[in-house]
């Protein structure tokens, strides 16, 4: 009996071990991996409705106006003269000034 108890003991601190890791990857989950995900999400939904005309800007800071979609691309106007093909990746968001005006 006491080699029993022994033994419950034994199993139970190597899972009271145990539980504060899986408390903290729960944790990492919820508060991080989860909300990026869903940005993800959204500006990938973004990205596909873009068309002709918006504003966006760049992950390299670049914001200009699409001009032609394509399927793996767009080209922007990015100043009077200056046309700059970019990957759809590259897009970081629409141009938030343009929806204040």
């Amino acid at each position: 009996m006491i080699i029993a108890l022994a033994m419950f003991q034994g199993g139970l601190g190597a899972l009271g071990g145990l539980l504060p890791m899986l408390l903290i990857i729960g944790v990492f989950y919820v508060l991080l991996i989860r909300p990026q995900q869903k940005r993800q999400k959204e500006l990938q939904q973004t990205i596909s409705q873009l068309k002709t005309g918006d504003r966006v800007v760049t992950t390299g800071g670049i914001i200009g106006t699409i001009t032609t979609v394509r399927d793996t691309s767009f080209l922007i106007r990015s100043a009077d003269k200056s046309i700059l093909e970019i990957a759809r990746s590259a897009v970081a968001g629409i141009d938030e000034e343009e929806k204040k005006s």
